[in-house]
């Protein structure tokens, strides 16, 4: 178990949030379409996975069922609407892909951010630390996702 964490539930909830983002910023910065992406890829998902079955065990926050078990059902629902539609090829599969994708590797680092900020600031100002810091990430991943899109799925049409 790690020093800082608590528990063993969080000591595989934070190293899965490490790797998840590394692999995820990794293929989002590399090449697509190549056997190290769908590599690479794969461990982000299954990261991503870990991670958010880890999040409906950690209760700390909020003593409760709370908002961060919501986010973590909406990234699941990302995770799998970026895979499934590559599983089962189907129409359009690279747009559903590429969206979920980068929806989900946005609402992590979201989360990120939240967390190193409310950690910064040992609790004061917590609910607007986490509302600024997810709307500056989230806003910085919607113009970056819809400025790079023709660019990227050009390549699949």
């Amino acid at each position: 178990m790690l020093p800082f964490v608590h528990s063993l539930t969080g000591s595989v909830h934070l190293i899965s949030a490490i790797i998840a983002m590394i692999s995820g910023a990794y293929v989002l910065l590399t090449t697509k379409a190549t056997k190290r992406h769908r590599q690479v890829g794969y461990i982000y998902v299954v990261s991503m996975l870990l991670l958010n079955i880890t999040a409906f065990w950690i209760y700390d926050l909020f003593g409760r069922f709370g908002p961060f078990h919501i986010a973590a059902i909406f990234s699941s629902i990302c995770i799998i609407g970026g895979m499934l539609p590559i599983i089962f090829r189907i129409k359009n599969w690279i747009y559903y892909h590429y969206f979920f994708m980068n929806w989900s590797t946005i609402g992590l680092y979201a989360a990120f951010w939240a967390e190193t900020f409310t950690r910064m600031s040992s609790g004061k100002n917590f609910w607007p630390l986490v509302m600024i810091a997810t709307m500056i990430t989230v806003s910085v991943g919607a113009y970056l996702v819809n400025r790079n899109k023709e660019r990227l799925l050009a390549n699949f049409k």
